[in-house]
């Protein structure tokens, strides 16, 4: 059994183990841009003493589905683990404890290896924040960004 966060993005519900998040911010100033990143990283949001590199969460995971409007829905910052990586949102829902039976895993990850699977009940994706991380670090410099 483990805890799950529903969060929503352009419409999209995704969910994140709250065992992999760092910490929730309602977003209350602007980003700084930062030259030379890759299409998906907005800027860096400062809080207290720490820079939290923000994703373009839709942009990240639905760029199909992106345009400059989704931009203006964003109003929380989720940082992932123990890093200074967050992922804007639109809203933040509950928190949901699933069982394992209640995902629907992915076996193959070769693509998108952010995606754990899909949480039947709700229908969302499950996010692999470890995975999620590790490319955001690969690919951080990266201009093109491109995550699929």
């Amino acid at each position: 059994r483990f805890e799950c966060l529903l969060f929503t993005v352009a419409g999209l519900k995704l969910a994140v183990p709250l065992i992999s998040l760092g910490a929730i911010y309602k977003i209350q100033n602007e980003l700084t841009p930062l030259v030379g990143r890759a299409t998906w990283f907005m800027g860096l949001y400062r809080h207290d003493d720490r820079n939290i590199s923000v994703v373009d969460t839709a942009k990240l995971v639905m760029p199909d589905r992106w345009n400059e409007d989704v931009q203006d829905n964003y109003k929380f910052i989720i940082r992932l683990g123990g890093n200074n990586w967050g992922m804007a949102c639109d809203a933040v829902h509950e928190s949901i404890q699933l069982m394992p039976a209640q995902v629907k895993w992915r076996t193959q990850r070769s693509k998108r290896a952010w995606l754990s699977g899909t949480v039947i009940e709700h229908m969302c994706a499950l996010l692999d924040v470890e995975a999620l991380g590790s490319v955001l670090h690969e690919e951080a410099t990266n201009k093109l960004g491109n995550f699929s």
